[in-house]
């Protein structure tokens, strides 16, 4: 499978008739093509380069995607805001505006974590700068976000002006001093052109000077701007010419020249192929561009805050979730590209990408709010989620288009930031262990052919999956639920289906799977919700028992932001599990913190007569038309502890 656009990624992953899985790399960064051919056959034609073929002989397609994350790199760990909401725009034009949009948002109890700038915060479109008349008073207003225990990314392109004035642009006379630049065929520094004014020259990040460089810039401006995270943009590399800007390109004299080229050649919208890096000609390292880069700018982070970096970048190649999220790009403000965010998901889950997700309402045109309502209900639930849009396209943060999506979003948001603790113990899973964090339906259910087709919903971890409603003017859809347990509302707690469709509502699409259990934490009730003032409420366990009434769950928990949590054991790792009306604690770990449990809900339960706690008896309430079982507790995490209870016997009459 390759990503044309903005990246490259020769894998694939194969279910075969027997339901068993493989998977098949060809380590290789120059142009290709793979055609797939319907015996089934699949045929990969590289312009050159080295051919190191990589099988994986699974059998489950989750081993597939654990041997290959083994090759190509586990995934980073995130910071635990970075799994909040993000808002941004291109061109909010001022300071003031963007201010303005944070504090709306806020006010109207979008949960919300990270603010974003794009590209005007610059001062000519220059990295490392900053707009002082547009923009002035940036500094202060980052400190008024970290105040509100939130957080500031910005982005962050790999073109350097090259038209400045001596001594007055350091990132251009600073990358001549060091040499870092990549180079035409004369051994000059390649000059291109992107947004900024004139003229662009790209860091080579294969160079042994670029880690250098790249810090000592980042943490200069970091030293004005105390920004949190950075976004690679433009990566690919892009250009805004086919070429350079000045002279011609060498001859491609292709061996075979794959067919999704332009008619201008590889060159098309980036640098000469006969460009020199250090690493070798543009012609082999392209695809490896934007990685080299999120390499360079993941250890800066590290260096400069001391806590964990957040990167997201546009261009991608294998092993790119070592280091970097990602985010698919220029989609258009239309159904058909919110349908199709989720099997691009899926795909960057495969790719051991799992910080993903598009652009939440569509970045180019304008949308609707129905569109946008239908997209934060799915996007709330993106691994990375965030809300974007074009300077050409009018504003959609949720307070901008009106009562209808704020109150969507308050309610999808809200469900995700009490989903959080499973969320961060996904990702904790997919660092230690090679694991997915959003996943398709098969890989929970490989016997189950019907639902090897299913792209419209997908599986958070294993127990949780996402339904979305996905065509417009619809108010239900249709959703597959496969046996051969009970499926479960997460809002409500009322059983939903067990192996078979169903015709659910907006407040049906988050479902649970029998043999769950899972750790949350409900958001703040009222005021501002974002991660810092939730991380400290108590945690609620959820159990939802199996066909034959068993369930297992666990929790990862430290500070959230510190380097090396897991690796110097400052965390705490917990199990629970659930047998014969008993649910038991198991510390595997406790080098950090819990918050203390305060509500133990059970559901798919027959009536109930008594509770115990530690074996003392405790009050309860039961919801008969739901079988929902709720008991308040206050129960410390540090200590073992036993929850059991009976139900009513049934007397025949």
């Amino acid at each position: 499978m390759v990503i044309h656009l903005y990246g490259s990624h020769p894998f694939y992953l194969g279910l075969e008739t027997n339901r068993k899985s493989h998977g098949v790399l060809l380590l290789n960064s120059n142009a290709m093509d793979i055609v797939l051919q319907p015996t089934p056959a699949i045929t990969y034609r590289a312009i050159g380069g080295v051919l190191d073929f990589y099988i994986f002989l699974g059998p489950s397609p989750e081993d597939v995607i654990a041997q290959y994350m083994e090759i190509i790199g586990k995934p980073f760990m995130p910071p635990y805001w970075a799994l909040g909401f993000h808002l941004c725009k291109y061109n909010y034009g001022s300071l003031n505006v963007t201010r303005d949009v944070w504090q709306k948002n806020r006010d109207a109890g979008i949960p919300f974590d990270v603010q974003w700038n794009d590209l005007d915060y610059m001062s000519k479109g220059n990295d490392f700068t900053y707009d002082t008349e547009a923009f002035a008073g940036l500094p202060d207003f980052v400190k008024t976000v970290h105040e509100a225990g939130m957080h500031y990314v910005i982005l962050i392109d790999p073109g350097v002006s090259a038209a400045e004035n001596p001594g007055e642009y350091p990132p251009f006379d600073l990358g001549l001093e060091m040499n870092v630049f990549v180079k035409n065929s004369t051994d000059k520094p390649f000059v291109g052109k992107v947004w900024n004014r004139v003229s662009t020259v790209w860091p080579d990040f294969t160079h042994p000077n670029a880690s250098a460089y790249w810090k000592d810039l980042m943490s200069d401006f970091h030293r004005k701007v105390n920004y949190d995270g950075a976004w690679i943009d433009m990566n690919e590399p892009s250009n805004f010419l086919s070429g350079s800007m000045y002279g011609e390109c060498s001859p491609e004299d292709l061996p075979y020249k794959p067919q999704s080229i332009a008619e201008d050649g590889l060159k098309h919208k980036t640098l000469c192929m006969d460009s020199k890096h250090f690493a070798g000609l543009h012609f082999d390292v392209h695809n490896l561009y934007a990685i080299s880069e999120a390499v360079a700018t993941h250890a800066a982070l590290m260096e400069i805050r001391g806590k964990r970096p957040l990167t997201i970048s546009r261009g991608s190649s294998p092993g790119m979730g070592h280091y970097a999220g990602h985010w698919s790009g220029d989609v258009f403000s239309q159904w058909h590209d919110l349908r199709a965010s989720i099997p691009q998901l899926l795909s960057f889950s495969l790719f051991g990408v799992p910080l993903m997700g598009s652009d939440i309402c569509g970045f180019i045109g304008d949308t609707t709010p129905e569109l946008c309502k239908r997209w934060m209900q799915l996007g709330a639930f993106y691994p990375f989620s965030r809300n974007h849009n074009s300077d050409t396209s009018k504003p959609q943060d949720p307070v901008s288009l009106g009562p209808i999506v704020v109150e969507a979003s308050k309610r999808a948001l809200r469900m995700r930031y009490r989903l959080l603790p499973y969320y961060y113990t996904l990702f904790w899973r997919a660092h230690t262990d090679a694991t997915t964090v959003a996943r398709p339906l098969f890989f929970e259910f490989p016997n189950d052919k019907r639902v090897y087709n299913i792209d419209t919903q997908f599986m958070i971890g294993e127990h949780v999956m996402i339904t979305a409603i996905l065509e417009e003017g619809a108010n239900t859809t249709n959703a597959f639920y496969p046996g051969p347990n009970p499926w479960y509302d997460l809002n409500t707690g009322k059983q939903l289906a067990l192996n078979s469709w169903k015709t659910i509502s907006d407040a049906e699409t988050v479902a649970v799977k029998g043999g769950a259990i899972l750790a949350l934490q409900d958001p703040p009730a009222k005021g501002p919700v974002n991660t810092g003032n939730t991380r400290s409420l108590p945690i609620q366990l959820l159990l939802v028992p199996d066909a034959a009434g068993v369930a297992r769950g666990e929790l990862y928990w430290d500070d959230g932001d510190s380097l090396n949590s897991y690796e110097e054991e400052k965390y705490s790792h917990l199990i629970f599990k659930l047998r014969e009306n008993e649910l038991s604690s198991f510390i595997q770990w406790w080098g950090y913190g819990v918050p203390a449990i305060d509500t133990i809900t059970v559901l798919g339960q027959n009536l109930i007569e008594t509770v115990t706690v530690n074996n003392a008896s405790t009050s309860f309430t039961y919801d008969k038309p739901t079988k929902v079982l709720k008991i308040n507790v206050n129960i410390n995490l540090d200590k073992l502890f036993a929850v059991k209870w009976t139900n009513k016997v049934m007397q025949k009459i």
